[in-house]
């Protein structure tokens, strides 16, 4: 008898110091019913919430983009639908490496996306090029040589959580962002358009080896031998 009088004191002083929730109450009062806020809060939440990345991939660190867009990880909650027309994206995540035969294919793509748009260079050899900066001729030591680069997420590769870690970095600097100040962070130089600032050289490798006489001769024999013979092989001096 002590021992339930004794559960009952407890659960008694339990319910008094815990002050449990009780339901809801519907008020009537304005300032619980409406919500007050500003253009550009509402434009930023707007366009925070509905990031469009671009379909573009270069290299391996495509393969952990286009995992997000599965059921495990369903980037679509963040209200990211991903869309293969760069007319109706406005998030371009660089995932790979960026070749300089790539790189005018990228520059025109980012120019036909819409303003606001924004980057990400997602993985080492987008951001700095990565294992191939040092003997590779042709990969970009950088995307943002190229395009202006709002975010850079390292990696080789990043993981997806990584990537939902960029998403809302970026989404905090919509956020952030007045429409008054917009024209302060448009780029001021296309690089595709005819008054760029590009010098045209000739190419390094122009094909002359293949014009050589030791060359034209091992070809020559190589024609007169018979289907499935071993081509002899030649020596320069």
């Amino acid at each position: 008898m002590a021992e339930a009088l004794s559960i009952a004191a407890l659960r008694d002083q339990r319910g008094a110091s815990c002050n449990p929730v009780g339901a809801p109450s519907v008020t009537s009062d304005l300032s619980e019913n409406v919500i007050l806020t500003t253009l550009d809060d509402l434009h930023n939440w707007a366009r925070l919430s509905s990031l469009w990345p671009l379909l573009y991939g270069t290299a391996c660190c495509f393969i952990e983009f286009a995992a997000l867009i599965g059921s495990r990880f369903d980037f679509d909650r963040f209200g990211l639908v991903p869309r293969s027309s760069p007319r109706q994206a406005d998030l371009l995540i660089v995932a790979g490496t960026v070749t300089m035969k790539m790189a005018p294919a990228l520059v025109r793509l980012y120019e036909q996306m819409p303003e606001p748009k924004y980057v990400i260079a997602m993985g080492a050899c987008t951001i700095t090029g990565g294992m191939f900066s040092a003997d590779s001729t042709t990969a970009v030591r950088g995307v943002d040589k190229l395009i202006p680069v709002d975010l850079y997420l390292p990696g080789c590769p990043p993981r997806p959580e990584a990537i939902f870690d960029a998403v809302i970095k970026l989404r905090k600097k919509v956020g952030n962002e007045a429409l008054s100040e917009r024209g302060n962070l448009l780029p001021t130089h296309r690089y595709c358009t005819v008054p760029h600032q590009m010098k045209a050289v000739q190419p390094i490798v122009d094909g002359r080896y293949l014009r050589a006489e030791t060359q034209q001769a091992a070809l020559a024999a190589a024609a007169e031998l018979p289907v499935g013979a071993a081509i002899p092989a030649t020596t320069t001096a």
